[in-house]
């Protein structure tokens, strides 16, 4: 059996994949989505067409859900990492598989830090999930699932790949981790843009805001000896230099590069709607942490981080050449 523990909108559609193909599933969250599923069941979508459900949705509301799992998909919000590998040391067997689907390059090691006896995987997430609410969970970009290989993961590869999410296994996963967190840099602007993410994208200005925090980022991986690996067409070294293009030769590009539908939003974007704390200090605050490790500074992606954390608090949508001023 597999748990999902932390059933949001990463873990309630990678799960209920998983689920709608076959493989037993039990999701792990709070009441609110446990009444929620209860009443609408799982609807997932994506952006190829797919339409795939699960009516009856075993959801527990306590640790004790995943003592049974023989692997455990770990999809909390970074924040909440810690306090998991905890609830998670209290209830897993010896040998258990876990798996960090989460955001940001440290949440494999805080949960192998406490998970001593259970087999810890790094994995990552590249695409984006809205939940559009009474169950639907849409993936709104391209991209499979990235794990650190281990051997421990073989019995789980065909239910994944059945389900449509293959594992995409890798020797070092660090580098996709970083490749990941450069393309989770534009959450913020995302988040402060108010717009769907084709939109924003759509406009010079937003790329621009990103392009900044990401060569900004680039330049900090060069120093500390760390090249990101190359998820999209484009390497990504060169992308900075991709996004200032004018629109219309992006607009030709773009497609190529990344398949992005017109209802994705980033998480982000949701956390600040639900006026939830987001992960800005495991993204853009990453950034800030690498810069302070080599005696640098990261102007950009400081700025980002407060202007995310002014609007958890007081929610306002920024222009792209306003937020583009705030950035320069």
């Amino acid at each position: 059996m597999i748990a999902v523990y932390g059933a949001g909108g990463i873990g309630c559609y990678v799960g209920g994949r998983l689920a709608a193909t076959g493989t037993p599933v039990t999701f792990i969250g709070r009441p609110r989505m446990a009444a929620e599923l209860a009443t609408h069941g799982l609807h997932l979508t994506d952006y190829l067409g797919a339409d795939l459900r699960v009516a009856d949705v075993p959801f527990e509301t306590t640790p004790a859900g995943a003592a049974e799992a023989d692997l455990v998909l770990v999809t909390v919000k970074s924040a909440a990492t810690e306090g998991a590998a905890e609830e998670l040391a209290d209830v897993l067997s010896p040998g258990t598989v876990v798996v960090s689907f989460q955001n940001g390059v440290r949440n494999g090691e805080m949960l192998r830090s406490r998970l001593t006896e259970q087999v810890v995987v790094t994995g990552m997430v590249p695409f984006n999930v809205l939940n559009r609410g009474a169950g639907v969970f849409h993936q709104g970009t391209e991209g499979a699932l990235d794990v650190q290989r281990d051997a421990a993961l073989a019995p789980y590869l065909k239910a994944f790949e059945q389900a449509g999410l293959p594992l995409a296994q890798h020797d070092d996963i660090l580098p996709v981790q970083w490749a990941k967190l450069l393309l989770n840099l534009n959450n913020p602007i995302n988040a402060l843009s108010n717009l769907p993410l084709r939109d924003e994208l759509s406009q010079r200005a937003y790329r621009r805001c990103l392009a900044a925090a990401q060569a900004e980022t680039l330049g900090l991986l060069d120093a500390a000896g760390i090249r990101p690996a190359q998820l999209l067409a484009v390497p990504m070294h060169r992308f900075p230099a991709v996004l200032r293009l004018p629109d219309f030769l992006f607009r030709r590009l773009a497609s190529k590069v990344l398949a992005v539908d017109p209802l994705a939003r980033t998480s982000m974007w949701e956390d600040l709607e639900a006026g939830r704390t987001t992960e800005i200090d495991y993204l853009n605050g990453e950034v800030v942490r690498l810069a302070e490790s080599l005696g640098r500074t990261a102007p950009v992606n400081a700025r980002l981080v407060e202007l995310i954390r002014a609007a958890e608090t007081d929610r306002r949508s920024w222009s792209g050449p306003d937020l583009l001023r705030q950035l320069s």
